[in-house]
């Protein structure tokens, strides 16, 4: 894959260029740098609303065209697992991040200079009003059968992707440059860099710790040996490393599910793809786990229980909303990073470059987790004895 289209690379170089830059800066080129910063803050926050509206919406929406109990059965499995995985990476954040020593750097910290001027895009609305509205119009358009505005919506869902993929994506990793640059002027992210090696290997773990929680409840339901599904899922995860991508990732994985002898072939057609598009274990456990990391990196604390809970509940259902791009479900989530939990733009752009450089292994686990809930369904809908 070539450097200008892969966004890990792109950002990793944003990160190294912008530490670089804020090193050797003097105050009038960070003035400048900073500047910069807040004004695509500002265009990143304005499409906040904007996207939750137009992802979670269609979402609901399309739940209508297979309104079966497989599939609202598929939906609670997948909502419980991002949640459940949500909370293991919450009481395990509480144990270990105080663990790690990390304290905000108060010595030798420079104060950043005023911006050169103050450029501001208001939002259209709030993010929980944004939440609110798509859950309501998605509701009343089920209701009310209006094609007219089932359409509209969809219509608004293929637009935004395309502002996602052509004005977000190529922005973020000018943002994040600049937001290190910030950070390595005031002294405080070379301190810190080896936490962020630290919180990704120790995520990687608890993909793993929840993936076999996972096929182990999931082989209890359907009374088969969840290894003989597992054993088959090895190309789906490889090819999730490099794709980031679980919509890219779907021929493999179903080819993977079609070899096992213990799934039900209908039923694994069906939970493999609904699965790619509403199954993010992975994704939500990563983006607790790192919320909390960030938070005590730059606000030197943990965030509180409830906010913590309030912010996990929300997140499961703006996972089954996120859009299918590399970092979807923090780009679907930057409303609760910044309502609920009341991170600035620093922690968003900390938020987004951590989650992104471990993307490929939180997508990774999206996609294996999957197999999981094919084993699930074909224990609660599949025959009793396979043919």
């Amino acid at each position: 894959m070539k450097i200008k289209d892969n966004l890990i690379i792109k950002l990793i170089l944003g990160v190294i260029i912008g530490i670089l830059v804020g090193i050797y800066s003097n105050e009038s080129v960070i003035q400048i740098i900073i500047t910069i910063k807040q004004i695509l803050g500002q265009v990143i926050f304005y499409m906040v609303p904007l996207i939750i509206v137009g992802f979670i919406t269609p979402a609901i929406t399309d739940l209508k065209e297979n309104a079966s109990k497989m599939l609202f059965a598929a939906l609670a499995i997948a909502y419980l697992s991002s949640v459940g995985a949500a909370l293991f990476s919450m009481i395990s954040g509480y144990a270990i991040i105080p663990q790690l020593n990390i304290m905000p750097e108060t010595e030798g910290i420079r104060h950043l200079p005023e911006l050169v001027f103050l450029l501001e895009i208001p939002a259209l609305m709030p993010v929980m009003t944004a939440l609110f509205t798509a859950i309501v119009f998605g509701l009343a358009i089920i209701w009310t059968n209006a094609e007219g505005f089932e359409k509209l919506f969809k219509e608004l869902n293929n637009m935004l992707m395309q502002m996602v993929r052509r004005i977000i994506i190529p922005i973020l990793p000018i943002f994040i440059a600049t937001t290190f640059a910030g950070l390595a002027y005031e002294g405080e992210i070379i301190s810190q860099f080896p936490v962020f090696l630290k919180v990704i290997l120790i995520v990687i773990v608890g993909h793993f710790i929840w993936l076999a929680l996972l096929y182990a409840i999931a082989g209890a339901i359907a009374k088969k040996n969840p290894l003989e599904v597992v054993k088959y899922y090895g190309p789906a995860y490889f090819t999730a490393l490099g794709t980031m991508s679980s919509a890219a990732t779907l021929p493999v994985s179903l080819t993977c599910a079609r070899k096992s002898p213990v799934l039900d072939r209908k039923i694994a057609d069906f939970a493999v793809p609904i699965g790619a598009t509403i199954h993010l274990c992975g994704s939500v456990l990563t983006e607790v786990f790192f919320v909390m990391t960030v938070s005590q990196i730059l606000y030197g604390k943990l965030p509180e229980v409830g906010s913590m809970i309030i912010f996990i509940i929300l997140l499961g259902i703006f996972a089954i909303g996120a859009p299918g791009i590399p970092g979807g479900t923090v780009m679907a989530s930057l409303g609760l990073i910044t309502g609920v939990l009341l991170f600035d733009q620093t922690g968003v752009a900390l938020m987004l470059t951590i989650f992104a450089l471990q993307d490929s292994f939180g997508t990774a686990c999206n996609i294996t987790g999957d197999g999981a809930i094919a084993l699930m369904l074909t224990g609660l809908f599949g025959e009793k004895e396979k043919a």
